[in-house]
């Protein structure tokens, strides 16, 4: 004999209240997420800002001729996030910059001391040239967006290293931003981060002017104005298989085969040495030159998959 017993009025009325309970808690917990406003923040990669700005406005990327108002330029980054998220709150800036055995500079301990502003430091090698900070990028961004601390992200940089941050980033659920300084001629961010992004803003030279200034008895040759015109495309590619045709003899193939994986992608050290290399042999700086950069690139790759 079966022990099920039919509801009764009682049971019906407590499954009823229980019903109800759940609906308020519901109602509260929808109520809560639609007041929660949104949070953003700024990932600013500094040694971009400041060869970009530095070039836009005195003609050259070496921070030695110029000096940048970064508390003035933060600032109006701040404010042109507020026009553009005026319902969102800021979470803080990071300022990724680097420094001789990441210890802090004068100027990088007043921007640290800025309020709403993290400095974050990678190494800066004999070359001054960057290391470590795309991944440093990489880190804050993914995790932020991990644990759902920031709905948008202003991403402030150029390097095409910075594609995967955007991927994971987007992977979370939040929305990536990419600003940029205008370039004299051609672009100054790697076309694939272009694409990777849900939205695109440029500086003009009239944003960039009031914080970038010319220092006085500074004596300094621009070593792109020296060396004659932009090289072509076809000369850039050129030189592209050439270092690749001299580390596959320096490295070996298989060292030059573990790259492959990662096509069309270079880590962010190897290419770094390839552009350095192709400098070189180019005379001239390919540093403003985001679209000879690609052909450089792919002027390496055409040669090493050309040996396998």
């Amino acid at each position: 004999m079966s022990n099920i017993q039919p509801t009764g009025p009682t049971d019906l009325a407590a499954l009823a209240a229980g019903i109800e309970r759940t609906n308020e808690l519901l109602t509260r917990v929808l109520a809560e997420v639609a007041t929660t406003p949104s949070t953003h923040a700024a990932f600013v990669d500094a040694g971009y800002v400041y060869a970009a700005a530095g070039r836009l406005v005195s003609g050259t990327e070496d921070r030695r001729a110029f000096d940048l108002d970064a508390e003035g330029i933060i600032e109006a980054f701040i404010d042109k996030a507020r026009m553009i998220f005026p319902d969102s709150r800021l979470l803080r800036v990071y300022w990724y910059d680097g420094a001789r055995r990441r210890i802090h500079t004068q100027e990088q301990q007043r921007i640290a001391e800025l309020p709403d502003v993290k400095v974050r430091l990678g190494n800066l090698n004999a070359n001054n040239q960057q290391k470590g900070v795309d991944s440093l990028i990489r880190t804050d961004l993914e995790s932020l967006a991990r644990h759902r601390a920031i709905s948008d992200a202003v991403l402030i940089g150029g390097d095409e290293d910075l594609v995967s941050a955007v991927e994971a980033a987007q992977g979370y659920g939040a929305r990536v931003h990419l600003w940029g300084i205008e370039a004299a001629g051609g672009r100054n961010q790697a076309e694939p981060l272009l694409w990777e992004v849900d939205s695109q803003r440029t500086f003009d030279l009239e944003f960039c002017k009031p914080y970038v200034t010319r220092r006085a008895g500074v004596e300094y040759t621009d070593p792109a104005a020296a060396e004659g015109p932009v090289p072509t495309r076809d000369e850039v590619r050129f030189v592209g298989a050439r270092v690749a045709a001299q580390w596959l003899a320096e490295h070996g193939r298989e060292w030059v085969a573990e790259l492959l994986p990662g096509h069309p992608y270079l880590p962010g050290t190897v290419d770094q040495e390839l552009l350095t290399a192709a400098e070189a042999m180019l005379r001239h700086s390919l540093r403003g030159h985001a679209d000879l950069r690609r052909v450089l690139r792919d002027g390496f790759w055409e040669h090493v998959q050309g040996q396998y």
